[in-house]
């Protein structure tokens, strides 16, 4: 299995070196240059499996021989052994229609999780095969800081700087990130957007002044190993719900488009999926992009799902290269005129093939209240702000009612209690397992959204490459 860039003109990378890379050097994010697909039969034969076991045979194909069966079993065996249910992400019923895909039981209490705890012990792998050592450079909303540094805070080989927008993360997610004082974790909070902050990571792997001085990797979903580890839990979802012999819609909260195009890729593999509901809040980018073709990058509303408060959906590229034909110039083209004029439309293959699978609805802050309100009145699940985007959504769209409907709940509602407790006057408490988070001495430096306030701080801490 080979790599191939969106952008046409970075080398085709196998899936060990696409791990460590992360971007791909001409700015593009990498890919399986052909799908891999599953028949009826070996959908059926994920019935009854455990997490571990579908992971294991979702995964490998995309794996290849980068490492053996019981290399990979035993990964996951160790990354989902972290999580607190046995089920790793199990389904909760709330009516008739509609179902909760739990995937917020790990350490972290965020889908992140999923996908991260294996991305470090991948990392792990790969770098004890080498003499390197890897630099982590990535951009948090919230959830991927947390669960990156939780994921690699003390691996050997391997340092990680975290950019977050200063005060605009939970207080929980803020020292879930800060409160980790391995020597190999630095947090940096930024003047500005999660926008701002993911633009500076962007800039620093396409700066080969500073890039060639590191051997800089992502843990963000434009690193392809942790999105291919989200593709598992559709397959587990759909599954138990009767797939194949059933078709499962998804109703997924998204800002980055990582999750979802996940489940885009679960369809492309052979999973039944009837549609896949990108569901925004204010920051809709997405939303005008599907719904009318208008990719145009606006002002960035704080908003209570601070997760999702983002203007430029990185994996949305990944979308439109697989709907364009798979034509890197031409996306090369197409993305640099955005990133100039911070506008672009899609063209008519590219909307057109998305409509073929996704949907998309903007849902306000007194409307996910109200999909809170519903959860809990109808069923006594407390959901978090985020959760309740993808539920709102759900509830809008107009699927058969012989269709299942799967909200993919992101995060616990103990990370935004204060949200929670405004819509239902119930104020999650945080697992036992987070102990005294709110105890713990916080460490991060507070810069400006300078690019050479960033890169020198980080240039100070990081090791170069040998």
């Amino acid at each position: 299995m080979q790599y191939v860039s969106t952008r046409g003109s970075a080398p085709a990378l196998d899936f060990e070196n696409v791990t460590l890379a992360g971007l791909a050097k001409d700015g593009g994010l990498y890919l399986p240059e052909a799908w891999p697909t599953f028949s009826r039969d070996e959908i059926i034969a994920l019935r009854g499996l455990s997490y571990v076991e579908t992971a294991v045979r979702v995964m490998k194909p995309f794996i290849a021989d980068a490492l053996t069966e019981d290399e990979l079993r035993d990964l996951c065996t160790q990354a989902y052994g972290r999580f607190s249910h046995q089920a790793v992400t199990p389904l909760v019923q709330l009516d008739h229609q509609h179902w909760l895909l739990e995937l917020f039981h790990g350490p972290t209490l965020a889908f992140k999780d999923v996908a991260l705890q294996l991305l470090g012990l991948l990392f792990e792998k790969f770098l004890s095969r080498r003499e390197t050592h890897l630099t982590i450079v990535g951009a948090t909303s919230g959830d991927t800081g947390s669960a990156a540094i939780d994921a690699v805070a003390g691996r050997a080989k391997v340092d990680i700087f975290m950019l977050h927008p200063e005060g605009r993360v939970s207080d929980v997610q803020r020292r879930q990130m800060t409160t980790v004082l391995s020597p190999n974790v630095h947090n940096i909070a930024i003047a500005g957007s999660f926008d701002d902050a993911q633009a500076l990571v962007k800039r620093m792997f396409n700066d080969p002044d500073f890039s060639g001085r590191f051997n800089l990797s992502a843990v963000n979903s434009i690193n392809w190993a942790r999105l291919m580890a989200q593709i598992v839990y559709y397959f587990y979802a759909a599954v138990r719900l009767g797939a194949p012999d059933q078709r499962v819609a998804f109703a997924v909260p998204t800002g980055n488009f990582g999750d979802v195009f996940a489940g885009y890729v679960a369809e492309r593999m052979g999973l039944p999926v009837e549609r896949l509901i990108v569901a925004t809040n204010v920051n809709d980018i997405l939303h005008r992009a599907l719904a009318h073709g208008d990719y145009s990058q606006g002002t960035v509303t704080a908003t209570a799902t601070p997760s999702m408060d983002i203007q430029v959906s990185s994996n949305f590229e990944r979308l439109l290269f697989d709907l364009g034909g798979r034509d890197g110039a031409a996306l090369s083209e197409q993305m640099k005129g955005f990133e100039a004029s911070k506008a672009m439309r899609l063209t008519n293959a590219q909307r057109e093939g998305a409509s073929r699978l996704f949907s998309s609805c903007r849902i306000d802050g007194d409307e996910m209240a109200q999909a809170i309100r519903w959860a809990y009145d109808g069923s006594g699940q407390v959901i978090d702000p985020h959760s309740a985007v993808g539920l709102g959504a759900a509830l809008k769209a107009e699927i058969d009612p012989a269709i299942p409907v799967v909200t993919l709940a992101t995060a616990h509602p103990a990370k935004f209690r204060d949200a929670v407790e405004r819509a239902t006057g119930v104020r999650p408490a945080l697992p036992s397992r987070l102990g005294n988070l709110f105890d713990r001495e916080e460490r991060y430096a507070k810069l400006s959204s300078d690019y050479a306030d960033v890169t020198g701080y980080i240039a100070e801490r990081a090791t170069p490459r040998s």
